[in-house]
C-alpha cells in the first residue's frame, strides 16, 4: 500500500484595506483574486494549490496581517485582465487573527528578516515557508480552526 503525502504551500497576498478589506471578503464568503499585474506574484498565483493556507496583509495605511484564508480554486484566466497572459485564484476567509501582526513585529523577529515582504515589498502574491507562517500564527496569538 502506497500512502501519498499532502504537500501543502504557504502564501500572503496583500491588499489596500480601502480597496478591498477583510471585513469585505468576510461578508463576500469568497472571492477571486484578480487584478494582478506583475509577472512574479502571477507565477506565485500559478503556483497555488486548492487548500493552501494564505495570510490576508492589509497594505498601504494598516501594515498588518488580519487573517488566514485558503485557495478554493486554483489559477485560471484572470477575466479584468483585457491583454497579456494574466491569472487569479479564488479565496475564501477562514479565520481573522486574534491579534493584527504588524509589519514592525515582522521586521523585529530575526527569523522573518528574509520574507518577501521585507525583501521585495511591493509584492502582492509571495510564498511563505511552513516555519513562517507558524511563526506569523503565534505573533498573531492565532491558531488554525
Amino acid at each position: 500500500m502506497r500512502c501519498s503525502m499532502i504537500v501543502m504551500n504557504y502564501w500572503l497576498v496583500k491588499q489596500e484595506p480601502e480597496a478591498y478589506a477583510w471585513k469585505d471578503f468576510l461578508r463576500e464568503g469568497k472571492t477571486a483574486w484578480t487584478g494582478v499585474r506583475n509577472y512574479q506574484a502571477r507565477n506565485a498565483l500559478r503556483q497555488m494549490q486548492k487548500d493552501d493556507l494564505v495570510l490576508f496583509y492589509h497594505s498601504v495605511s494598516e501594515k498588518s496581517i488580519v487573517g488566514i484564508a485558503k485557495v478554493l480554486r486554483e489559477a485560471y484566466p484572470d477575466p479584468t485582465a483585457k491583454t497579456g497572459d494574466w491569472s487569479c485564484v479564488d479565496l475564501k476567509p477562514v479565520k481573522p487573527f486574534s491579534h493584527p501582526v504588524t509589519l514592525s513585529q515582522i521586521k523585529e523577529t530575526p527569523s522573518l528578516a528574509s520574507i518577501p515582504l521585507i525583501r521585495q515589498s511591493r509584492l502582492s502574491v509571495m510564498a511563505l515557508t511552513r516555519k513562517e507562517f507558524t511563526l506569523i500564527l503565534s505573533l498573531g496569538k492565532t491558531h488554525l480552526p
